[in-house]
Order: structure tokens, then sequence, then C-alpha cells
């Protein structure tokens, strides 16, 4: 009788041995025993078939539990269970995890964490903030992630996939999951082929293999987009290292440059050696030299090219070979001497200028971490003309000022337009700052302002930043593109995020994220301040939270803000940090309780509708008068607000659950501090009524940050705040006052405040568009109807309406809930007791 074989498990409708083989079976190449034709079979197994019999059995006997054990564990932690990864044997010595599950075709990749602990965390980091995309920062572990434009970013700076998974290996616990090699060798395959460079004024194509220019002239679409007449070209590019301005690399090459001068001077015999150096310096040049072919395309093809190649898989990378742009008028523009940038500034500026030419990307750093100063050093970098986008005429304004303070460009070369100003600069090539709403706004323009606009437009602009780049729509960024001819386009942000998730919209109008701190190291280095944050529950009071239960959706948000308990709080802390010296800014959303707060505390506050003198007037108080150390201020203090001395900052109202205003607001205090106290040196309090919906906005807000390493400590009681002299809404009697005033207000007072100074206004040069204009007129049309006198007055038919409104509105005075309604009656029985001994005391008195 021949042996039976019996089909091993996952293994069944197996035509031959090698066609679909069980993962645990070991199979042996040589062998041509594919299981069909003749029945005549060996009677003794294979050691093959022997060692998986064994294993089988091993498997079920019943003293063995790993397989029981490893089904528990997969039930638990699902995809997330890695037990069956094999570790390295000096494991703890790794500092990467990387989790292997990556679907197929998927533009996300893998997650990798860091132990932020490990003595290799630092090698790590560098890496992964040059491949991946940090997700979470908090203190002891970092979690990263591959995209495909992280990976594009990486390849921009001149490493290989092949570099990447080496680099990986080394670092890793485990062996270096395959479905990770696949994501990292699919999107780095053709990354990076084929380039877009703007020379002379004309795009070319440009790629390092022959082969993929011959391919992409086959195209239907990309072939009739070659300019008529011109050939391929082939010759050498060079990709020499840069050394960025402000660096003690640069200092250290001018120190150099001057002291060989003077050798020369003193010792004539040195002209020999200098040439020598120099023949070497020049054999040495060579190797930074490589191959390529391009051709050249039509200048109305490029965004036909620039879309076909991402459609066959092959994406165009602009850049902008500024030192050989011969065309362009230069800018005479350096930085200050004294002028030296912070490391973390140098290496987000390397990720741009990775091999001498410019690529268009996002650098996000904190707030007060030097955004600014990287935009001018990278103008400075380039020396072409220079346009500067803005969301506020304020920040223009300062924009223009940091330009004369950190660079030496001439003050006639620096030029500012807005609707109060419009001026050009003089030379061919300048510095212009302007606001998103002065290029973008549409309709018809005022004579002076439609000139400068078509000059802005006819000049070729060699490097355009866009300052807060995340709050801008993406249709408004592809209108700027269209408009303004920019070689290299920066876009610089603290917070890159948007509640609408178009943030993704960017890698493709502007480019990929070149760079991103980690605040936490920045605030351990003192290059920003050390903050503690707080949130602080404000119990609602009994009158107020009775009245919230009952109101609508809308109006809710006023009674929650309005809390006395949360005055209270506010009254207390401000109290607090002004005796300890502390500038403080108290933040509202809500103009009524932003008003409220600030007239019953006695100090100043800004907001939409503030005029300029005024707000200068308050904030230069601030900064200098020692008895003003508290302003309140609306969301117009959100972003482009400078303001160093502040050291406090408190929140008693804020736009929902957005992310991106709680980072903002952090920032306005994240300057570092001129005091050298230890540990935190700032603070930052979101009062938070309990039991309201607030507490779940407020969790939604606080993501941002607990994901950049921030921990939010919990107060639920402030020692001593009953016993502070002065302390509004003690008594009932204020209270109840308090809510009669909130009750009387519409539900339009709970709404957060609306600004026109901003790029979504739909205004045109500081008037109201023709749209808008026309839309308001139509809400303002009276309209007449005929009624009876008896109608209007109250009677006729109209009267049975009133009656039942009247009634609907006394029954809505009795309490919906069970827990109010128990507490009423207790509070009446307990007023009838009360009575009842009074007058049997009076009684018994008499």
């Amino acid at each position: 009788m021949s042996l039976k074989r019996k089909a091993l498990e996952d293994a069944s409708a197996r035509s031959s041995k090698r066609s679909t083989p069980a993962p645990s079976t070991p199979i042996s190449l040589d062998s041509d025993d594919d299981y069909s034709g003749s029945d005549a079979r060996s009677q003794e197994a294979s050691d093959s078939e022997k060692e998986h019999i064994r294993r089988a059995r091993a498997r079920l006997d019943f003293s063995s539990f790993q397989g029981a054990k490893h089904k528990q564990t997969t039930s638990i932690f699902g995809e997330k269970d890695f037990s069956w990864m094999s570790l390295k044997t000096d494991h703890e010595n790794r500092p990467l995890w990387i989790d292997p599950n990556v679907s197929l075709g998927s533009k996300k990749g893998p997650k990798i964490t860091l132990e932020s602990f490990s003595p290799l965390s630092a090698q790590a980091t560098d890496l992964l903030t040059t491949i991946a995309e940090p997700q979470s920062r908090p203190s002891f572990l970092h979690e990263y992630r591959f995209t495909e434009h992280s990976l594009y970013a990486a390849l921009s700076v001149g490493l290989r996939g092949e570099d990447i998974i080496r680099a990986l290996e080394k670092l890793s616990k485990t062996p270096v999951p395959k479905t990770v090699v696949d994501f990292i060798n699919r999107h780095t395959k053709t990354y990076g082929k084929v380039r877009l460079v703007l020379r002379n004024n004309n795009f070319y194509v440009e790629s390092d293999e022959r082969e993929i220019i011959d391919m992409l002239l086959q195209d239907s679409v990309i072939g009739p987009c070659k300019a008529q007449g011109t050939n391929v070209e082939t010759g050498r590019i060079q990709t020499k290292a840069t050394i960025i301005q402000g660096t003690n690399n640069a200092k250290g090459m001018r120190q150099a440059g001057q002291s060989e001068l003077e050798v020369a001077r003193d010792d004539p015999t040195k002209d020999d050696e200098a040439m020598i150096a120099t023949l070497r310096d020049e054999e040495d040049e060579e190797d930074n030299f490589k191959e390529a072919s391009s051709f050249e395309i039509a200048p109305s093809k490029r965004d036909t090219v620039a879309k076909q190649c991402l459609d066959i898989g092959y994406p165009a990378i602009s850049e902008y070979d500024f030192a050989g742009d011969q065309v362009n008028p230069s800018l005479p523009i350096d930085l200050r001497p004294a002028t030296q940038i912070r490391p973390y500034q140098e290496k987000a500026l390397s990720k741009m200028f990775g091999n001498g030419r410019g690529k268009s990307g996002i650098i996000v750093l904190p707030c007060g971490a030097g955004k600014t100063l990287v935009g001018i050093t990278a103008g400075c970098h380039i020396k072409k003309s220079i346009v500067v986008l803005c969301t506020s005429a304020m920040s223009s304004y300062q924009w223009a000022n940091e330009f004369k303070k950190w660079s030496d460009v001439k003050e006639e070369d620096i030029a500012v337009f807005s609707a109060s100003e419009k001026r050009r600069f003089t030379g061919e090539s300048g510095v212009l700052v302007t606001t998103y709403s002065m290029i973008t706004a549409g309709g018809k323009r005022a004579h002076d302002t439609q000139q400068m606009m078509d000059w802005v437009y006819g000049k070729e602009w060699g490097l355009m930043i866009l300052d807060e780049v995340h709050v801008v729509p993406a249709k408004m960024f592809r209108k700027v593109g269209e408009n303004i001819r920019a070689h290299c386009k920066l876009g610089l942000t603290a917070t890159l995020l948007r509640e609408d998730d178009k943030i993704t919209d960017l890698n493709f109008i502007i480019g990929p994220k070149l760079y991103e701190a980690n605040w936490m190291e920045l605030a351990a280095q003192g290059h920003i301040a050390k903050v503690q944050c707080a949130e602080v529950w404000c119990p609602m009071a009994m009158e107020f939270y009775q009245e919230y239960q009952k109101e609508t959706t809308r109006k809710q948000a006023l009674y929650y803000i309005m809390n006395p308990v949360k005055y209270q709080v506010c009254q207390y802390l401000i109290d607090y940090h002004e005796k300890r010296g502390d500038k403080i800014i108290v933040f509202s959303d809500n103009l009524f309780a932003l008003k409220h707060y600030a007239t019953s505390m006695g100090k100043p506050f800004i907001y939409g509708d503030t005029s300029n003198q005024e707000r200068i007037n308050i904030l230069e108080n601030f900064q200098h008068n020692e008895l003003i150390n508290t302003i309140f201020l609306s969301k117009i203090g959100d972003t482009s607000l400078d303001l160093p001395e502040a050291t406090c900052l408190i929140q008693i109202s804020s736009h929902y659950g957005s992310r991106r205003q709680e980072a903002q607001r952090l920032g306005r205090i994240l300057r570092a501090k001129r005091r050298n106290d230890e540990g935190f040196n700032a603070f930052f309090y979101s009062l938070v009524s309990k039991d309201t919906t607030e507490m779940a906005y407020s969790a939604k807000r606080q993501a941002f940050l607990v994901d950049q390493g921030y921990s939010f400590k919990t107060i639920t009681h402030l020692a001593g705040m009953t016993d502070m002299p002065n302390l509004r809404y003690k008594d009932a009697s204020e209270r109840h006052d308090l809510l009669a005033h909130v009750m009387l207000q519409q539900e339009t007072a709970a709404e957060v405040e609306k600004i026109d100074d901003n790029m979504w206004s739909h205004l045109s040069g500081g008037g109201r568009s023709a749209a808008a204009a026309k839309a308001k007129a139509k809400k303002l049309v009276a309209r007449r109807q005929a009624v009876l006198l008896s109608d209007a007055s109250g009677g006729g038919i109209m009267a049975p309406m009133y009656r039942e409104q009247e009634r609907r509105s006394k029954k809505s005075l009795q309490p919906e809930s069970e827990w109010f309604r128990k507490e009423a009656r207790r509070r009446e029985l307990a007023a009838k007791k009360r009575k009842k001994d009074r007058m049997d005391a009076e009684k018994a008195g008499t």
C-alpha cells in the first residue's frame, strides 16, 4: 500500500509541489517531482517531508501552547501583532521599530517608532527627518511615517533608495520587512528621474538617463510639446555642495579668502603654490559633474508636460539653477556680518539647496523659532528678485522691517504693496512684500492698483516666499502660482495642518515638506521658551447649567463661556501672574465675552474693529509700560503678532476644535524669554467649563500639541481663590444679574468673531467686492405686506397663535431633567419648612 500524503493546511487545490507552497514548507529547487502523472511513488518520505511531519506533530501536541498563545495575542492586537518578527541579537542597542503593514498601492507607507532615549536616537532622528514625516513626538517614543512625498524630499537632497534601506537596516531592531523595502523601491524608482529646469527663461525637461528622455519624446502628449526646431541636448551639470550664508562655513570661507589675499600680497613666491592648489581643486571638481540629457519645451506647455509626467509615473521635479541664470538681474543682498543662523535653520536650508539648485517646498518651524530669518537667508542665497506674500497688512510691514534688520539690502530696493501703499522698487531687481488678498482679489481694480498688478505679473521672480502657508485655500494658491512667475517657491508655517484635510494639495502646488523641527528639542536647547500647559476645569454655576441644558446648540456656547466660575478663575490667574511680574495675554474668540471680561476687569482689549492707531498704542504700552501687564485679544491676534514680552496666556474662548488655532496661540508665548528661571518660563492656561461640549472641543484642540511632546496638566481646584479680595460673582444676586444679561442676548452673540482683514474676506484693495456688495444689498431689500391693524396689535386671527406661543413658553420654563425637577421639589419643600419653622418661632415668642 502506497504512502498517502495529506494536503497541507492553506495549500488545497495545488497542481504541483512548487506552485504555491505553504509558508512553512521547505522545498528543494533541484526536485523534479511535481505530483502529477504516474501513481508510482516512493514508499519513504523525503527529509523535507519528515521535518514537516515532525513540526506538525509538535504543533498539535497537547503540551504545546505556542499556537494558542499566538492566536490569543492576534485576537487582542489584530494587525499590530508582530510576535512573528525576529529580533536581532543586539536589538536593545538599536532605536527603531518598523511596522511591516503597508497597503498595496497606498501612498502612505509604514509607520516607524523611534526610542528617543536610545544612545543612537540623534543619528536616527537625522535620518527620519530626512526620509519620513513626523506624526507624534512625545517625550520617549516618536512616531514617523513614510509617504511618497517624504521619499521625494529625501531623493532631492541626494539620497538613493538603497541608501535609505541600508540605513534602516543598521538602526532597526528587526530585519527590514520586505513590504517596507518594496514600498521604498516602488516610490524611489522614478522620483527624481525627470526634472523641469528653467534656464534662460526657457523650460527644459532634463534627466540623467537618455532612455527616459527618448521614452518621454515618444509619448503622445509630451512629444508635441517639444519646442520647434530644437534637439535633445547632452551635457554636464554641476552638483557642487552649497554653503549657506550665516553659517560657520560661510564665515570660514570669507576669512580664508581674506587671509589668502593678505599672504599673496606679503609673499609673491606663494603664487606658484596657489596655482598648483587651483589645479588640484579643478581635478576634484571634475567629480562634481554628471552627464544629463534635456530637451526644450514650449513656454505654454509646462503644465501639460508636468501633468502628463505625473500620470505616467515619472513626476517632474522643479528646480532652479539660480547660479547659472544669466538673464534675470541679480539682487545685491547679503546677510549682515553679525547675523548667524542657528543649526536647525541651517539644516532646513540645506534641504532646499542640496545640490546647488533651489528646490520648491515647505519648511515647518515652531512660532518664535525664526521662520522669517530662514526666508531672508534663502533670498540672500538665490540673489534674485523676491516676492513675499503675507496674511495681513501688518505682517507685510513686519517682513519689510525684518529684511532691513537682518540683511544689507538697500531701503529703495524694498517695496510694500498694500491697500494704502503702492510703491515699486527703483532698480531692476528688489524685494516686494504684499498680501494674499491684494494678489488674488477679483473684480475691477483701481487704476494705480491695476498698474501695480500688471507690473507684478509681468516680472520674473527668483523666489516667492509664502508666509503662513497653511491658511490659504488650495484654489487661491493655484491663482497665485498662475499669476506670479516665480522660479522657486518656499512655504513657511508653524502648523502644517488644516481641519478640511486639504493640506496635501500643497505637495503638488508648492512642493513637499523639506524640513520640520522638533518643538521639544528646540525648547531644551533654549531656542524657544519652555511652556507649562494646563487645562483648568471650571464647574458650571447651577443657574447657568440649568439654562445651558434648555438652550439651543448655538447659544449653549454663550453660557459656558460666560460661566461665573470661569470668570473667577480668569480673574484669579491674572492677579497671580501680575504679582509674579508676568505679561499676560487673554484670548477670546467670542466678542461678547471679550468685551465683558475686559471692561469689568479694567483691561485694554483689541478686536477686529479696533483702529490701527489704537492697536499700536495698546501694544506699545503692553510692551514698555509697567502699569499695563494684561491685554485681551480676539482671534485677530492668532497669527503675525510679535509680542516677545508675553509670558502667560489664558484662553477663555476658542474656535471649537481647531488644532491649528491652539498651536498658533501657544506660539504667542514661545519666543525665548529674557528671564532665566529654572524649569518653565511661560504658562498656557485653557479654561474649560465642566460637563459641557467645550470639554470635547478642548480635547480635540490639544491633539497637535500633544503630538509635539507637550503635556497638559489638569487643574480642578485653585487654592485660595475664594479668599481673593474683590472676587466677582461671589453673591447669588450678582450671578443672577449676569444670567439675566446673558439670557437677553440673541444667538448671534454666541458666534465667533468674523475678521475682514485676511485673505478669505473677499475684499478688493480695502473695499468690498462687487459680489459681496450685491449679496449684502439683496439681504437688505424691504418687503411690504398688507395686514389688519388688529393682527399687528395681537388680536384677530393672530391671537390664538400668540396664546399658543405663550403656553409653550410657560411650559418650556419647567425643568426638563429629572434631576433638576427633583432638586426643585427639594428646594420647594425646604422653603416651606423654613417658613413653617419661622411661623412656629414667632408664635412661641408671642
